[in-house]
């Protein structure tokens, strides 16, 4: 991604920053007042995915919404670092360099597990996931789904290609539906722009090539900040019942369902999960 190139339609751009925090290049987007909420969002999208959560949170809140290395602008210093503890370690960093000290972190997906990773480094009063990916590969896909991410992380000509292969508005629109969600049209510009992007593709793959979240999943029951976990029932990217799971295991946890949602619940409902956040909010101030 371009950011002189591509600003022009990308949601929320005058709330963008760019931080050089080592190792990594970060586009961040900030706006709003109060205490600060952290917002990740999953593998393979961007802040762009926020684009109609944030505006609505940043009226009670401060919140800073980051690309994650390789992701949407912000551009990988080193390729090495792309696992979920090492990027929870980097965005801990980012915080650390900017005086960020947030109160909430919400993650969606993927960024759910940086949320439950980052309570290490950070002191939230509570960590909000939506349709959070804490479940692992199974069958023949758990060695062969990893295995096909790593070749084609470590292969140059893999990521242009990709994106030739999945950037088609048909492909596009395809890859959304499977995730159960119904999304606009400016969600599906935005997906295909990325899609089609070389760099981004390359920043999800070599995240997905070291995304081995084992370790996270067997400490959960250590994990003691209040979770909220928000699913749903439409899912077809990642299985309701991981959430559930999830929920027995934590040993501070609450569970939301959303009947008829899929996984992109944030971009299909935002008003409903902002509703859902600042709910959270209050209940851990009160």
């Amino acid at each position: 991604m371009d950011w002189a190139r591509d600003r022009a339609i990308w949601p929320n751009a005058e709330a963008s920053q760019f931080f050089d925090v080592k190792p990594h290049n970060w586009h961040v987007q900030t706006a709003g007042s109060g205490d600060t909420m952290l917002l990740l969002h999953g593998a393979g999208g961007a802040t762009q995915s926020w684009r109609d959560l944030f505006p609505i949170l940043a009226r009670d809140f401060y919140v800073v919404a980051p690309d994650l290395p390789g992701q949407g602008f912000t551009r990988m210093g080193t390729r090495m670092r792309c696992g979920y503890r090492p990027i929870a370690e980097d965005l801990a960093r980012l915080c650390e360099a900017q005086g960020w000290r947030p109160k909430w972190i919400v993650g969606h997906s993927a960024g759910a597990v940086l949320a439950l990773e980052l309570t290490r480094y950070l002191d939230p009063e509570q960590v909000v996931c939506i349709n959070a990916a804490l479940g692992k590969f199974e069958g023949i896909a758990g060695w062969l789904f990893p295995l096909m991410a790593k070749f084609m992380a470590i292969n140059p000509l893999i990521p242009p290609l990709f994106a030739r292969m999945a950037g088609g508005e048909r492909r596009v629109a395809e890859l959304l539906a499977s995730t159960g969600s119904t999304i606009n049209a400016e969600g599906h510009t935005l997906y295909r722009k990325l899609m089609t992007d070389k760099h981004h593709i390359d920043g999800t793959l070599a995240m997905m090539a070291q995304w081995n979240i084992d370790p996270l999943l067997n400490r959960l029951d250590q994990i003691t900040v209040p979770v909220h976990l928000i699913v749903g029932d439409k899912d077809g990217t990642v299985p309701a019942e991981t959430s559930v799971r999830a929920a027995d295991k934590l040993p501070n946890a609450t569970l939301t369902k959303l009947p008829g949602i899929g996984h992109l619940a944030h971009e299909e409902v935002p008003a409903e999960i902002a509703a859902l956040i600042r709910q959270s909010a209050g209940d851990t101030a009160a």
